[in-house]
């Protein structure tokens, strides 16, 4: 338990909360530990720098979902305890790793799409509801579902992101600090990110707000049509390929 409650202390502080109110409890992770699930830290020097918890998810024995993962940030941690996480799953015969993750925080789009290989899959609006704490700030805590193919090849050394394709367009333009909307409906589209959305919800809520509301729209509409994240540009936009409409032409299930 005392290892738990360190775990309680680390993530009060990374979220700006008291140590009985941060995102998970000490009773939750002895519980889920001892039933078989995946709670994880990293010490350097004998400190705790970082931890993550993770269970059992759908389907049954092929995904492991993590539930939080919180470390001191520019040091390396966080991906050592992703890839700590990573093995701990394949030793069990798992194919996936799930989470979700603030789509708005260019740090965490670069980390899990970038230097992870991860892709969303779905939006998930207000998720948790409103979160008041340090990072969240009391905006409704949309999130987007993204899952980590094991058996892909790890992504080369960390870079900007994939190039942008041709004919790519900005459905979401990042003008003067304020998300400008644009046409969705190309084959490839471009969703800018705020620089820096936890620094807009402490001095500028409109513009937070803004900015949660575009890109809910647009990521979140083509995710629900169906549309691919392909990855990060430049480290600032998600890069989006629409499912190619069916010709007009053409019956469905043709061979043609």
């Amino acid at each position: 338990m005392e290892e738990f409650e360190t775990v309680c202390r680390l993530y009060a502080d990374i979220w700006g909360t008291g140590p009985s109110t941060g995102p998970i409890s000490a009773e939750v992770m002895r519980a889920l530990a001892h039933a078989g699930n995946y709670v994880g830290g990293a010490y350097e020097n004998g400190q705790l720098k970082g931890a993550t918890v993770a269970f059992f998810g759908e389907p049954a024995g092929t995904t492991l979902h993590s539930h939080i993962t919180g470390a001191a940030m520019g040091r390396g941690i966080g991906l050592a305890l992703k890839l700590h996480q990573r093995q701990w799953a394949l030793d069990r015969g798992l194919k996936r790793i799930t989470w979700t993750y603030d789509p708005l925080i260019r740090r965490n789009a670069h980390f899990n799409l970038t230097k992870l290989g991860a892709r969303p899959e779905e939006y998930l609006q207000s998720f948790y509801g409103a979160m008041d704490d340090a990072i969240n700030g009391g905006d409704e805590s949309d999130r987007v579902l993204t899952a980590w193919d094991l058996s892909a090849p790890r992504p080369e050394a960390a870079h900007d992101g994939i190039p942008l394709p041709a004919g790519a367009a900005h459905a979401v333009r990042d003008h003067e600090g304020l998300p400008r909307l644009g046409p969705t409906d190309a084959e490839f589209v471009l969703i800018d990110l705020p620089d820096d959305i936890e620094a807009l919800r402490r001095t500028d809520t409109a513009a937070a707000r803004a900015w949660r509301v575009a890109v809910r729209e647009t990521l979140g509409g083509l995710l629900a049509e169906g549309a691919r994240v392909l990855g990060l540009h430049d480290r600032r936009g998600y890069v989006v390929q629409r499912v190619p409409a069916t010709p007009a032409h053409l019956p469905t299930g043709s061979n043609q």
